[in-house]
């Protein structure tokens, strides 16, 4: 039997030879908390009061909700006029800020307590390119800049593609992580939120750099995108993507996997809209993962997981019935 990292990559490799079915995020073990995330989102807690990052966008974590959000308002947004969006923010100097290696040995303790004879270790790139133009201006402004003002979201887009660069080589140089688990959503469940061509323009370049580097360093790139992507598949392969994490139910899974024939692992296909309710039955969540193992499973390259951009639930007690309906699976379906 392999082990949980063996399979794991076993799982993502192209014609590759996995023994079983993973359970989500089973093989790595999620890090976050380096000092390039503690320093522009700070401390975040449920309740907490609205407060500010390094960007100058205002977060939000309401009690009772799942995690902290931006609340971007009229009133509150950081650029109001992108023609002039150096004025409003400043980009966070991470090297500046983040390189003292004595900054990272809390982090770096951590890290040497996890097993990676058997694990993998996963670090955190929240907030990736499009997300951080809509945490800036709101979601309409940054839709109606792509068309109206090109010029000046290029040279927004690139300057935080080379802050997320910056941060990410920080990170692969200081830790030396398996994986990266990057952050975009780049659409709705039915759709892009921008034609193909306007991704490829303005979200595409300022992923390349970022994306070599991690990958020529031997770094896995999990991209999280729990949205409709069928139009850009190639694109993320072209990026060094090996999984996309958060493939939702809506694309066509077995379309996509012919399609990418093992060049890049799909992770997800649980519709968290059937699973991930306080009044979710076992039944209800057995059914939908059962249909996930029967459906994807044959198409190879595939791990059955729910589509948010992190393990666990917002309801605890549903990822047990997964993991369990996974392992039966797995049983009755020897590889």
């Amino acid at each position: 039997m392999l082990s949980k990292k063996e399979n794991f990559l076993e799982t993502i490799r192209p014609g590759g030879k996995p023994d079983r079915l993973i359970k989500q995020f089973e093989g790595t073990v999620f890090l976050p908390g380096d000092p390039v995330n503690n320093f522009v989102r700070g401390e975040r807690f449920p309740g907490m009061p609205p407060k500010q990052d390094l960007w100058g966008t205002t977060i939000v974590w309401e009690p009772g909700t799942p995690g902290a959000m931006p609340h971007v308002t009229e009133l509150n947004k950081v650029v109001k006029d992108v023609t002039n969006w150096r004025s409003f923010t400043k980009v966070p100097d991470l090297i500046a800020n983040c390189r003292d290696m004595a900054l990272w040995e809390p982090y770096l303790e951590r890290a040497a307590t996890v097993d990676r004879s058997e694990n993998l270790l996963m670090m955190f790139g929240p907030t990736g390119v499009f997300e951080r133009m809509h945490f800036l201006m709101g979601f309409e402004d940054t839709l109606i800049n792509l068309m109206l003002e090109p010029e000046a979201m290029e040279d927004l887009a690139a300057a935080i593609g080379e802050y997320r660069y910056n941060g990410f080589k920080l990170m692969a140089d200081s830790v030396h992580p398996d994986v990266m688990l990057s952050h975009d959503d780049w659409g709705s469940k039915t759709s892009l939120f921008m034609q193909p061509d306007i991704w490829r323009e303005f979200i595409k370049p300022n992923y390349q750099k970022s994306y070599d580097y991690l990958h020529d360093n031997g770094v896995i790139i999990m991209h999280h995108s729990d949205s409709f992507l069928e139009p850009i598949v190639e694109d993320m392969i072209d990026l060094h993507i090996d999984i996309w994490q958060g493939v939702l139910p809506q694309n066509d899974i077995p379309k996509l996997q012919k399609q990418i024939n093992g060049r890049m692992a799909l992770m997800g296909g649980i519709d968290a809209a059937i699973v991930d309710r306080e009044d979710a039955t076992e039944e209800e969540i057995r059914r939908e993962v059962r249909r996930v193992c029967d459906s994807y499973a044959p198409g190879g390259n595939f791990i059955p997981c729910i589509t948010y951009g992190g393990p666990g639930c917002i309801y605890p007690q549903c990822d047990k019935f997964i993991d369990d309906e996974i392992d039966r699976w797995n049983e009755e379906h020897p590889m």
